[in-house]
């Protein structure tokens, strides 16, 4: 059944706060004992009102079935973020809020983002670590996790961003959702859907500084950074060479490209792995280096026991932390082999962050160990 959304007024009030009330409840069955604790207020839901920042969800048939929230401007909450980076810090975004639906109602999640991507291009929200549906939604909806922000009163929820790219064909964007990205599940903890969706929108957001970029670079880049790791279905050794075997024999890219644009794009893929001593070959191949140069220290200690993990069952903890120092140092110290290609790289502050971290034992080795139980 078609649904609509519109904004609410003084008459939603009562069903609202049902709404709120029965999405509680929820929260409480599934385990998450927490959050929307005293929250959210008939006095928030009056502010949201006023600003003309609450909305309903209306069923065929009149029923107002779910409510949300979507506040443009900056958040306050999400000035300090912890455990990971904002992408991008420089657009303008709406964070989608107080999101809650009527008893016996599915979909309503669907329908609030739906509405939200159609009027923003750049999306925030964030929810508790016990949400898991939350957590799932976003995970739907391509919602890139950034870290972790705090609430008001302290607590801390983790936090998304998502974008539009109106410059990408919606095909394009359909094919990456639903033959690419789908690949990546079965990779190792390193390297799911979560690191290739960060790829894409890092590069995306760094193309924007181009001063004269190519009349289709955008849905190049985007192809690029999505179907870059694609190749690991073959093994890590020689992924990046595979991904680009695996992207030159995609008949379906036609539908967007040129052979020549084609063959940039697998170079790309080729030319992008850290270990590489030779530059890119293209700014595009530069762009999507370094954006999948994720450099967050938290983030690299953390692939780094995953990856150790998966790899090497058969070490103890004492052996996967030899292991995870050697990586580091291999790879990110100032000797390392690593290497940013791009003028005033957004990597670079992070780079020396991260640098400071390997060489900071008594710092490094706690963080070592919440990840190595935790997985």
């Amino acid at each position: 059944m078609m649904r609509t959304v519109r904004h609410s007024t003084e008459a939603d009030a009562e069903a609202i706060m049902a709404m709120y009330d029965h999405s509680r409840s929820l929260m409480r069955q599934a385990g998450n004992t927490t959050q929307w604790v005293g929250y959210p207020t008939r006095q928030q839901l009056q502010r949201d009102i006023e600003r003309g920042s609450s909305y309903v969800v209306v069923s065929a048939d009149g029923q107002t079935v779910g409510t949300f929230a979507l506040v443009d401007g900056d958040e306050p909450t999400y000035a300090i973020i912890d455990h990971g980076r904002w992408i991008d810090t420089r657009t303008p975004y709406a964070t989608l809020h107080r999101l809650a639906c009527a008893p016996s109602t599915s979909g309503v999640a669907a329908d609030a983002f739906a509405f939200a991507k159609s009027r923003c291009r750049h999306l925030r929200v964030d929810t508790h670590e016990s949400n898991g549906a939350m957590r799932h939604i976003a995970a739907r909806e391509q919602m890139v996790y950034c870290g972790i922000v705090y609430m008001g009163d302290g607590t801390p929820r983790l936090a998304y961003e998502w974008w539009r790219w109106d410059e990408v064909p919606q095909g394009l964007q359909h094919f990456v959702e639903q033959q690419v990205l789908p690949q990546y599940d079965h990779f190792d903890a390193a390297h799911r859907r979560d690191h290739a969706l960060r790829v894409v929108a890092r590069a995306m957001c760094q193309a924007a500084d181009l001063t004269s970029p190519a009349p289709n670079l955008p849905a190049m880049l985007y192809a690029a950074a999505a179907m870059h790791d694609i190749g690991l279905a073959a093994g890590r050794e020689r992924h990046h060479l595979e991904s680009g075997r695996r992207i030159r024999e995609c008949c379906v890219l036609h539908r967007w490209f040129s052979d020549d644009e084609i063959e940039q794009i697998a170079q790309a893929a080729e030319d992008h792995r850290a270990s590489a001593q030779q530059p890119p070959r293209s700014p595009l191949g530069c762009i999507v280096a370094e954006a999948d140069r994720d450099v967050e220290p938290e983030t690299i200690v953390r692939r780094t026991v995953e990856y150790g993990l998966d790899h090497y069952p058969q070490l103890d903890r004492e052996g996967h932390w030899q292991r995870t120092l050697q990586h580091l140092d291999e790879k990110y110290s100032e000797h390392g082999y690593i290497k940013l290609w791009l003028d005033h790289s957004p990597n670079a502050e992070p780079l020396a962050e991260l640098r400071a971290l390997i060489h900071d034992h008594a710092r490094l080795r706690p963080l070592f160990e919440t990840y190595y139980k935790a997985t």
